[in-house]
């Protein structure tokens, strides 16, 4: 272990020897040019710097040596990917005997092992490795697939020549666990993937020396070579475009090809049971699910019918991982299910059940938002935060009496700010301003206020009815309507008296107006009752 770390102080002190001529050079060209010394990164310590390099994690690290030069030199030390590349992959990197750097070998496992790991959305990869199917892919995706246990494909039949090159196993040792030969076919071997995979670790000695072969394989170089002439290694490195574009595009459509995956490729029973899952109480367009998994199925706009989905869709969960993201969808609907179960076995009517299960989903991502962002949320966890969301919106229900409230108290602050801290305060706030809709509108209905319901203009009327709901948007304007719903906003929110007085004013005063107009258009005319 100490040699280990002596290693590491060694390589990046020779980096950093030749980092602090650079950033003394340049400091000094920046002080010639401004005539003062501005402090950066490249100014800490060695020491400093050294401590902060070893604790950036694969991607910070790759934003860093972005920056300049200087840096990208530094930050491709043997010594940091070294580690990288055993905490990502539980191999240690064997940089003495690898024909490639440890930056190299890193970036190159990681792309083939995320691809791989994802086979079953990436049509991509699977176009590569079972279009020649019962023949094995193309000798470059078999040098990868070396590196896994597990491979989804028939047996393999190749060469003896090539068994050896691709897995490194000699031919005596090929020969005497072979199941199938035919010497028709050029010595052609018959191979299980699973079993090749245990001769090559058998007779490498480790899972690091079957990496080390399969990373040199794909250098297209001996490792003597490499000391002989470097510019013969660089001339001859294999192209990894093809992987390089496979990821690129994995990368860009990974949240889309993941989501569309588990949609639609469940088991059949489970496949019809998310479906009414996922649709259960939705608002949504018949025309657009009608052929759900379909080749022009808009799977857009499935996932912008909920919250969590729409997140992922975006890449908003788990910290941009898809995997456990798409782990956190599934526990997700998993309660949905035990919620649906729950509210159907209530003696509840469709509109309540609805309005419950709506408004439960609601509070359970409000609360749960930002902890989904950041690492995986459990069923377990869903389901404790749904029964208190549950119990809450049910006891707006209760104050809210009837439907018809429950409706129009919805859009306050108030509501969703007592499902979220459940806080009696707001509570009180949501049966006060249902105290103060009824004030409003017990005065506007009053016998002695007959003439004004008559007189009142038709986009006034509305506004002081109890059931009307009074949206924000409507408060902006200059028109009277607008005016009228700014006070009416006012006194509901605030409780104040003095916006009460100023309500009644504006509409005694719409009144008058409106039947001095009256009079004038028509002197003999009689009033006639305002038809709501």
């Amino acid at each position: 272990m100490a040699l280990c770390e002596d290693s590491w102080e060694d390589e990046l002190q020779g980096q950093f020897s030749l980092l602090s001529a650079t950033s003394f050079e340049v400091k000094e060209e920046s002080e010639d040019t401004h005539g003062s010394s501005n402090t950066g990164i490249l100014d800490l310590s060695d020491e400093v710097f050294i401590l902060i390099l070893r604790r950036l994690d694969p991607t910070s690290l790759l934003r860093v040596g972005s920056t300049c030069r200087t840096l990208f030199r530094v930050c491709s030390c043997n010594s940091l990917w070294t580690k990288h590349f055993q905490t990502s992959f539980g191999v240690p990197f064997a940089t003495a005997t690898c024909s490639i750097s440890a930056k190299s070998a890193f970036r190159l496992v990681f792309m083939w092992r995320t691809l791989f790991r994802n086979l079953h959305c990436n049509r991509s990869l699977q176009e590569k490795l079972f279009a020649e199917i019962p023949f094995p892919p193309h000798k470059y995706w078999v040098q990868w697939l070396v590196l896994e246990e597990t491979v989804p494909l028939p047996s393999v039949r190749l060469p003896c020549t090539d068994i050896e090159s691709l897995w490194g196993i000699e031919k005596e040792v090929l020969e005497g666990k072979v199941q199938e030969k035919d010497e028709d076919e050029g010595r052609m071997l018959k191979f299980e993937w699973k079993d090749l995979y245990a001769l090559a670790l058998e007779h490498h000695g480790s899972i690091a020396k079957v990496f080390q072969h399969v990373l040199n394989q794909q250098s297209n170089v001996h490792p003597l070579e490499l000391k002989v002439s470097t510019l013969m290694w660089t001339s001859t490195l294999p192209d990894h475009c093809e992987l390089e574009a496979m990821f690129s595009q994995y990368s860009q459509c990974r949240f889309q090809w993941l989501f569309t995956y588990w949609l639609f490729r469940q088991p059949v029973p489970f496949d019809r049971q998310l479906r009414a899952i996922y649709l259960q109480w939705q608002k949504h367009s018949k025309r657009k699910v009608v052929c759900w998994g379909g080749t022009l199925c808009d799977i857009r706009y499935l996932a912008s019918l909920h919250h969590i989905t729409s997140d992922y869709w975006r890449g908003k969960l788990a910290q941009g991982d898809e995997t456990v993201g798409i782990q956190t969808v599934e526990n997700y609907f998993s309660m949905c299910k035990s919620l649906v179960a729950w509210i159907l076995g209530r003696d509840w009517g469709r509109l309540k059940s609805k309005k419950v299960y709506e408004d439960t989903l609601e509070g359970v991502y409000l609360l749960l938002r930002r902890e989904m962002q950041e690492t995986l949320v459990e069923h377990e966890r869903f389901w404790q935060v749904a029964k208190v969301q549950m119990t809450r919106v049910c006891t707006l229900e209760e104050t809210a009496v009837n439907y018809v409230n429950w409706k129009m108290i919805e859009t306050l602050p108030y509501y969703k700010l007592y499902m979220v801290s459940g806080n009696m305060v707001y509570l009180d706030h949501v049966q006060g301003f249902l105290h103060r809709k009824r004030l409003v509108h017990d005065w506007f209905f009053m016998k002695e206020n007959t003439w004004v319901r008559q007189l009142l203009p038709g986009d006034l009327y509305p506004l002081l009815e109890f059931d009307t709901k009074i949206s924000q948007d409507s408060l902006h304007g200059d028109s009277m309507p607008a005016q009228l719903s700014r006070v009416m906003w006012l006194f509901l929110h605030s409780g104040q008296t003095l916006y009460l007085e100023a309500v009644k004013g504006l509409v005694l005063q719409c009144a008058q107006a409106s039947l001095g107009h009256f009079c004038s258009l028509s002197p003999g005319a009689s009033i006639q009752p305002h038809v709501s």
